[in-house]
């Protein structure tokens, strides 16, 4: 149903970076505003102290955000009176705006497991301030989106105009991907990979290329190992699961292949492998969605940007393009929905 207007949740992410102005100037879109709702979480004060500082109309139904419901508004906002900022806000890492993120998004995951909302968009958190706040276990938003939904395996897509990546390992120390690297490692991936590709963004078939983690892939061994002892029976597990995929390819030469449209997606195999490719060609447009959830999240490809929040710098284009990723996958998800029922229905 292409007309199906969703409701799409909105995490403020770290109030002392660029999140709220990112998503001020998102809904200041008024084509992507027509494609959907908005349910805001974050600080109410903070939100209409930043449309002022930008000049844009933000006029919304404001709620206490333990009253979340169901609601008809084109834009709500969910506040949390009980958390005070200090007057003279702090631009970088505190363990204030490390509580408030992280409070904006177990209740977004919450929401979005009741069906409350179709979807999540994640403006920037800190990760630092997370660790001040006391949340020592979550290294970012997709660690902590695995263990809330109880996902088995996930994975971080990067969707760019032209090229997706999938990573095999996220936010790990180069020196500490060894004693974590798997064939399931490197498997895992690959299969979420070519689901998203089929369900999301709906190739039939999807080709997907695995990187190497060693130079030139390893060359036979002559420069690690990895490649023959994890990722070619990860590779192999994956064609014999009917998966299109080919590698281990060099890390230098296998996002030019991609470029040239031989292949849908790369599996990297650490987090600035794939990264760096994707930043320099699309740092203003690339999107994050995190594979292997029962709920749809995106987010924007940056982080909070302290050093230019409040004043009216930051660049929105990855916001909107993630809260437009969203929102097709989204109305995907409910049409795909609404035929499962139909035919059980007929059945």
């Amino acid at each position: 149903m292409a007309d199906y207007i969703p409701t799409i949740g909105v995490t403020m992410g770290d109030p002392a970076g660029i999140g709220p102005e990112i998503i001020v100037k998102m809904l200041s879109d008024e084509p992507l505003r027509r494609r959907a709702k908005f349910v805001i979480f974050g600080l109410a004060e903070l939100m209409s102290y930043t449309a002022d500082m930008l000049e844009a109309d933000l006029t919304s139904y404001r709620e206490h955000h333990e009253d979340i419901r169901r609601y008809d508004e084109d834009l709500v906002l969910l506040d949390y009176d009980e958390i005070a900022l200090p007057t003279r806000m702090k631009r970088g890492p505190d363990k204030i705006g490390g509580r408030a993120s992280m409070a904006f998004c177990l209740d977004a995951i919450q929401a979005a497991r009741a069906g409350l909302i179709d979807a999540i968009v994640t403006a920037p958190i800190s990760k630092a301030a997370w660790e001040l706040a006391g949340y020592h276990k979550y290294p970012g938003h997709t660690e902590l989106l695995k263990e809330k939904c109880h996902a088995r395996n996930v994975a971080m897509m990067f969707v760019a105009p032209q090229l997706k990546v999938v990573l095999a390992t996220i936010h790990t120390a180069i020196i500490a991907i060894r004693d974590e690297f798997t064939i399931g490692c490197v498997f895992n991936p690959i299969d979420l990979a070519d689901r998203a590709l089929r369900q999301w963004f709906s190739l039939d078939k999807p080709r997907l290329a695995v990187a190497g983690l060693n130079p030139h892939a390893g060359e036979d061994g002559k420069f690690g190992d990895e490649e023959i002892r994890v990722i070619a029976p990860a590779i192999l597990m994956a064609k014999e699961a009917g998966i299109t995929v080919d590698g281990p390819f060099p890390g230098d030469t296998v996002f030019l292949m991609a470029l040239a449209g031989k292949y849908d997606c790369v599996v990297a195999m650490y987090h600035d492998q794939g990264l760096i490719p994707i930043k320099l060609l699309a740092w203003r447009d690339a999107v994050n969605v995190t594979l292997g959830l029962p709920i749809i999240r995106t987010s924007p490809d940056h982080g909070t940007a302290f050093d230019i929040a409040g004043k009216n710098k930051a660049d929105a284009t990855s916001m909107i393009a993630a809260t437009n990723l969203a929102i097709d996958l989204a109305i995907k998800k409910h049409a795909a929905d609404e035929a499962e029922r139909l035919k059980n229905q007929a059945e």
